[in-house]
């Protein structure tokens, strides 16, 4: 990695991936992040389920109807779950982790996608998270923030525009509001 900041310019969600394995130390090295992550209280409430047999990739590919294809696409996926009995923002602690195996991906030079999946639901109306734990045979009180889709890039995406960010929405000591 040059920096962090040329870092968070160049992730970008990537949702094709070539047909090239990830190597055994990449796939440690991503979820060495997601353990990293800082947690509330340190109550570690994060969970991951690690998928790359490709007929799961295909079913989990179905938790919604809309924007999950990439799911059977990918070499690896991980889901990510919470245990709200650990840790009251059991969410926030799930999806800092979430965010961090995103940014070791980037740096390794593999593409990721976040496949949202708390709060919605299959084309049959049944919730996702149900959907997720059922194939995956997770327990219920572990409910499902989102799976995580890598693999190597089959497509090339801009790095952020730093001209473009909204520093509008930033505000200073206090809010200021902006026409």
């Amino acid at each position: 990695m040059e920096n962090f900041h040329d870092l968070a310019l160049r992730r970008r969600s990537i949702r094709r991936y070539t047909d090239e394995p990830i190597s055994a130390d990449d796939v440690k090295l991503i979820l060495e992040a997601g353990l990293l992550a800082p947690t509330s209280k340190s109550s570690r409430s994060w969970q991951f389920v690690c998928v790359d047999d490709p007929d799961m990739l295909t079913r989990l590919a179905d938790c919604k109807p809309m924007g999950a294809a990439p799911i059977a696409r990918c070499k690896l996926a991980i889901v990510v779950a919470g245990n709200p009995e650990l840790s009251d923002p059991w969410v926030e602690d799930a999806s800092i982790a979430a965010a961090f195996m995103q940014l070791q991906a980037e740096d390794l030079g593999l593409g990721s996608c976040w496949i949202q999946v708390r709060g919605r639901f299959t084309s049959e109306g049944i919730p996702s998270e149900e959907y997720v734990q059922e194939q995956l045979g997770m327990p219920g009180e572990l409910p499902v923030v989102c799976i995580l889709t890598f693999g190597h890039k089959d497509e090339v995406r801009r790095e952020v525009d730093p001209s473009k960010l909204l520093w509008e929405r930033v505000h200073i000591g206090k809010w200021t509001p902006r026409d």
